[in-house]
Formats: structure tokens, sequence, C-alpha cells
């Protein structure tokens, strides 16, 4: 745990310096700021930190965790960063997380990481987890045993929890802006199919099984077949979701219906027994089959 006075310290000196952000660069920015920066970046990468938490029962998005991250774009020059393919460079602010990583610094976190996966300091990946060759960005939060499948990503501080699997060509939308935006956040035992996507700080509660070419952001509607109830913003615990059309209620000028729209539609829930009972894509497979 952090201490408290640590944080409130952190807290003052990057609120301070994102108030004087027009005037501040990488040759002004003074050793207080720097330090603030730094230390913020190097408590997420270690998982001491986080862009959001859930507090009683709640997710909490952390502002001043985002300023770091955004100062630190002010501050910091760009530079060479070895590892490109050909023995070439890259040419960006943030360094890899494995830079200058050796043997024992793998064994001690505790997690795979495949060739070509891809992780930018202070994004955080927790032991038990393992990288195919992906890319999780900043700030980002990658909770024990999940997986992020290949050429999936995870964006800027989006929080992914316990025994995930995200999977191939996924892509869970990151957020530094506007401050006061959730991430998106995908909670405990949850399955994200192949090619589906989840932006705009959207919520997919604990458990859900989201199918293959799920596109849900907040102005996406989230319908539950058998009540007809419908969500904006999250999807509910338990939840099995596949790609679906809601008709319009709009006609065009010629009068003829207007084009459907996109939604996602809750086909089914199951409880927490039987998921952990049944494998996922025998749920996917029942619950497609009963539409």
């Amino acid at each position: 745990m952090i201490n408290p006075e640590v944080t409130v310290a952190l807290k003052a000196t990057l609120d301070d310096a994102w108030e004087q952000r027009a005037s501040i660069n990488i040759k002004n920015a003074d050793d207080k700021t720097k330090d603030a920066i730094d230390s913020t970046l190097s408590l997420l990468a270690a998982g001491s930190l986080r862009a959001a938490e859930k507090i009683n029962g709640a997710w909490v998005t952390n502002a001043w965790v985002k300023k770091a991250i955004l100062l630190s774009f002010i501050t910091k020059p760009n530079k060479q960063i070895a590892g490109a393919p050909g023995g070439n460079y890259w040419w960006d602010k943030v360094d890899a997380k494995f830079n200058a990583w050796g043997e024992k610094d793998f064994q001690a976190a505790g997690f795979r990481a495949v060739p070509n996966c891809i992780v930018r300091h202070a994004a955080f990946i927790a032991r038990d987890v393992i990288l195919m060759p992906c890319f999780v960005n900043i700030g980002a939060y990658v909770d024990q045993a999940s997986m992020i499948d290949t050429w999936a990503t995870v964006g800027s501080c989006a929080q992914i929890g316990k025994r995930v699997h995200i999977s191939g060509g996924t892509g869970i939308g990151g957020v530094l802006e506007p401050l006061q935006a959730s991430p998106v956040i995908i909670e405990d035992d949850c399955f994200i199919g192949a090619r589906s996507e989840i932006a705009e700080g959207v919520i997919i509660e604990k458990g859900s099984v989201i199918s293959m070419g799920v596109f849900i952001g907040q102005s996406t509607r989230i319908i539950n077949r058998a009540t007809g109830e419908i969500f904006f913003g999250r999807v509910p615990p338990y939840s099995v979701v596949v790609p679906g059309t809601i008709p319009s209620e709009k006609t065009l000028p010629n009068g003829k219906p207007a084009p459907s729209l996109a939604c996602a539609v809750i086909v089914k829930t199951v409880d927490e027994k039987t998921k952990a009972k049944t494998a996922t894509n025998d749920i996917l497979r029942e619950a497609i089959k009963n539409v």
C-alpha cells in the first residue's frame, strides 16, 4: 500500500503543474514536477496505483493520475528506443516496460511475454498473465491470470480484471482526455470475443461473455432480449452478448424505412456456478443456437 501522504503530495504537485501546463515544456519543467511525474508512472507500472479503482462497489477515475501521463508527454523529449525490427529503433517519449529487464526481473514479475508483445512503461501486468503478440498502452492494468491474445490492444488506462480473456484482434479502448472520463473496464472472469471493440469507458461487468464481432460504445443500445430492458455504457454481470440490429424508428424522405441500427443483444444470463463449470465456447454456442 502507498503511504496516503505520498499520494496527497503527488496529487498536489501534479494538480498545480496541470494548471500551469500551457507554460511548461521540456526545457523549463522543474525537478519537483518531473519527480512527481516519474514517481506516479513508476507506481502505475508496479500496480501500486491505478487510473481507476472500484471503491464501495463503484468505479472511480483518478484524474490526477492521468494528469501525470499527459504531463509526461509535455516534459519528456523523444528519444531512440531499442527493439524495433532489424535491430533498429523507435522514436518515442515512453520507454518499453521491459527496457533493461533481465531474467530475474521476468521471473519476479511472474507473467509470460511472448515475442512481439509490446507493453509501454506505466502499464501493470500481474502474475500469471499471458501476453501474446499484443499492445498494452501506458496506464493500463491487467490483473492476474488474464490473457491478452494475438493482435489485441489494451488502450491507455484500461482496466482488465482477473481471469479475463481478450481474444485475438480485439480492441479495448483507451482514454486520457477528458480527465474525468472513465476508461474501459473489463471486470473479473469475462471473455471478450475476437474482433470485438469495447470503447468510450464502457464497463463489462463480472462474468460476462461477449461474442466475436460485438461493438459497444456509450451510445450503443445493449438490449436484453428476454425482458426488453435497454442498457447504455455497461453490460450487466454474467450476460452473454451477441451482435444484433434494431429497427429504426424513423423513415427516409421518400417514405421508406430508415436503415436499422447496430446494437448488442443480451441473449442469455448465466449464474456464477454455470459459468465456472461450462466452457465459454459452449455457453456461446448454446446461447446462439437458442436465439
